[in-house]
């Protein structure tokens, strides 16, 4: 194990500004890949139904589209299981570099794959194996990346720190979505379909390799090195029992917390530009440009939020977020209805300003529920079960209740509905923010 260039006196441990720094790049850049490979998926929905999903019906193609998108996450909970125990027992660094290879390899293997005509059924389940892979990996890599950074970064900054993850998380979305959205304006539909859908799937490959790159540089986390030094061995292991039966409380405040902030996020980002184009007949490439817009608005406000967050605390901010979306999401639904740029814009705009709420927050907030010897394992137990069941299937499910129903507004419902589960977590939890991370020292920054 790399032994980080920080000092921990009894009661105090120095972090090295330059280390934090390093340590979140890295830590964003996994997540920017993650992202990168959800934006061209969520764009490019409607061109893989027609490769991978031949069907007379538009609507059952994008629902067998979403249907193998979510399939990656019923397996999340399992990569959970396996990646986190792992992060508390041989340490967060190693499993990161882990989770980028895997990461890497599932999405470069989708440009690979045969389309339907030239293979048949094997082409939908190649496609659904290449998903499971993604799936397994990015069960340890949002929790081993915001304990990462949460373990880096000085109590009073963590805010701050912990909002470049999601930085990097709408920076690979808006990387992923460019690309398509480029390669819409520029090729057919039939270029699309035979060929063009290939090239964002096969970019991961070098992006991967940059990325283990950065992350077999990092050295492991002053926190983590101290609860090693404290068990006095290197692979402290803590039954997976401990993980969930001594932290049920934090678990469920944990999911709570998960649900409304990746139901929004996985509305906002991966359903919204499909329902656009699939349920209100909008224009597909205006209807992607105002979603990239909107994520560009969002990366210039996120550190701010994040800052802000360390001055008047994680509550007060994923409060707001939760009741904006409360009283806020029917109406801003209703002007993107209109269809008029202007009106998608603003409803679009609103819906992400209220998202920030929680991409600001919860990198910081999550991490702090559990203590530093199982942070890692239930951290991504209940983050990845939440996603998986509610997160994930978004766009499955509000696709299926509004071809059952009829009703445009299913969107808002969902999102209401979240919104008030999140609030009675929110209300739940405990104030993290300046205060050090549970069973840790204090966290101050290197002068």
């Amino acid at each position: 194990m790399k032994i980080p260039r920080a000092h921990s006196a009894s009661d105090v441990t120095v972090t090295d500004p330059a280390l934090v720094k390093r340590a979140v790049k890295a830590a964003a850049l996994g997540n920017a890949m993650e992202w990168f490979d959800f934006g061209v998926y969520s764009y490019i929905a409607v061109t893989l139904g027609k490769v991978f999903f031949p069907s007379g019906n538009p609507t059952a193609q994008l629902l067998s589209t979403f249907g193998a998108f979510a399939a990656a996450f019923l397996v999340r909970p399992l990569g959970g299981m396996v990646f986190g125990p792992l992060g508390d027992r041989v340490g967060r660094q190693k499993v990161l570099a882990v989770t980028m290879i895997m990461m890497a390899v599932g999405t470069f293997a989708i440009g690979l794959i045969p389309s339907y005509a030239t293979i048949g059924v094997g082409a939908p389940l190649l496609l659904l194996a290449a998903r499971l892979v993604q799936g397994f990996s990015t069960g340890g890599e949002y929790a081993g990346a915001s304990t990462f950074i949460a373990e880096y970064a000085p109590d009073k900054k963590r805010g701050f720190f912990g909002s470049w993850l999601e930085f990097g998380t709408l920076a690979g979305y808006i990387g992923g979505a460019g690309l398509v959205t480029l390669m819409t304006a520029l090729l057919s539909s039939d270029d699309l379909v035979s060929w063009g859908w290939r090239i964002p799937f096969l970019i991961a490959g070098p992006m991967g390799i940059i990325g283990l790159y950065l992350r077999m540089r990092l050295e492991e986390t002053p926190v983590f090195a101290a609860e090693v030094e404290k068990a006095e061995a290197a692979r402290p292991k803590v039954p997976l029992r401990a993980m969930v039966a001594g932290q049920w409380k934090a678990l469920l405040l944990c999911m709570g917390l998960v649900l409304v902030f990746n139901v929004t996020d996985y509305m906002l980002l991966s359903y919204m530009p499909s329902y656009l184009t699939s349920e209100l007949k909008y224009d597909e490439t205006h209807g992607l440009l105002v979603v990239l817009g909107v994520m560009a608005l969002m990366m210039i406000v996120q550190p701010f939020a994040g800052a802000l967050t360390d001055r008047v605390g994680r509550r007060p901010v994923i409060a707001a977020g939760c009741a904006g979306f409360l009283f806020l999401s029917v109406p801003a639904l209703l002007l993107i209805r209109q269809g008029s740029l202007v009106a998608v814009a603003l409803g679009m705009g609103a819906l992400g300003l209220l998202l920030v709420c929680f991409t600001a927050a919860m990198p910081a907030a999550l991490p702090a529920l559990f203590p530093t010897r199982v942070r890692y394992g239930s951290l991504s137990i209940g983050f990845n079960v939440s996603v998986s069941l509610f997160g994930g299937t978004t766009p499955l499910v509000v696709t299926a209740l509004i071809g059952a129903t009829g009703n445009m507004m299913m969107p808002a419902y969902y999102m209401m509905a979240a919104a008030v589960v999140g609030g009675f977590a929110v209300w739940r939890m405990a104030e993290s923010a300046g205060r050090p991370l549970p069973g840790s020292a204090p966290a101050v920054e290197q002068r």
